[in-house]
This record gives structure tokens, sequence and C-alpha cells, in this order.
């Protein structure tokens, strides 16, 4: 005769669930081990002997190497991922800050007039002597960067 068929019913709620946590522990030995291989790379304290001693231990007896391996250097894996993320955080923002000025160093019109509202604001410029170089910035001919607006009155 034919091998039996298992159906559903045949397959108790306890095996499900020891199937998933079976499954579930084997994801997170893959995430760990993962991790652990790519701390051995971004960590700038090792040379690279070390970081091939490190990579040869955790392919060759993976899971006494993953071990160990958190015993020994797991303390300051933690800090070395926020560093990472710090700096990738920090590069996102400087790329950001140099596209939305144009990319070509100069400060954006809005820039331009805030600077020019607060020098108004102080009392440098007259209302008169603002218009005017608001008129400038608007039609592309403001300013340079670095360098304020000539005033008439204010004998600095």
């Amino acid at each position: 005769m034919s091998a039996p068929t298992y159906l559903a019913y045949d397959y108790p709620l306890l095996s499900a669930f020891w199937t998933m946590l079976v499954f579930f522990l084997w994801i997170m030995w893959f995430v760990l081990l993962f991790r652990v291989v790519v701390d051995i790379f971004r960590d700038d304290d090792l040379s690279g002997w070390a970081k091939t001693g490190w990579l040869v231990f955790t392919i060759v007896l993976p899971f006494l190497g993953v071990f160990v391996y958190v015993i020994a250097r797991g303390k300051n894996m933690g800090s070395r991922d926020a560093a990472h993320a710090r700096a990738q955080q920090e590069a996102f923002d400087s790329y950001v800050r140099k596209t939305a000025q144009g990319g070509d160093g100069r400060p954006s019109s809005a820039d331009e007039l805030a600077k020019l509202s607060e020098i108004r604001a102080r009392g440098d410029i007259t209302d008169e002597e603002f218009r005017k170089a608001k008129q400038l910035v608007l039609s592309g001919h403001g300013p340079a960067e670095g360098s304020a607006p000539v005033t008439s009155g204010s004998g600095r």
C-alpha cells in the first residue's frame, strides 16, 4: 500500500508550537551570526590578522566562535553599532544641508531674506535699504556668501 497521509488534525498543537519555536530560534541564530560577522568587519580596533582569525573561528566552528566572540567582545558591539548609525546620520544630514543650499555653496534666497530681515530688525539698515536688498536677492543678484549688505548709516 501507499504511505499514510497526515492531515492537519493529525499534527498536534504542541508540535506546531515546537516547530514555530525551532524555526524562530533558527532565524535568531542567523541574525546573530550575521551581526557578529558585520561587527568583525566594522571594528577599527582589530588588526587585519585579528579580523581574519575571528572570521575563520566563526566560520569553522560557528556556534563556539559566535558565543566566544559575544562573550569576549560583545560588550562594545552596541557602542560600535551606535557610532556607525550616528556617522550615517551625520553624513545624511550633511548631504541634505548641501543639497538644500543648491549645491553651489551659496545660501538660498530664503536664507538671505531671513538675514536681511534680522539686520533690519536690529536697526542696522533702513526700510528703504531693506527693500532694495530684497529686490536684489529676489532677482538673483543678491550679496555673495559671507558678505552682508552694504549699509550707509551704520558707521562700523
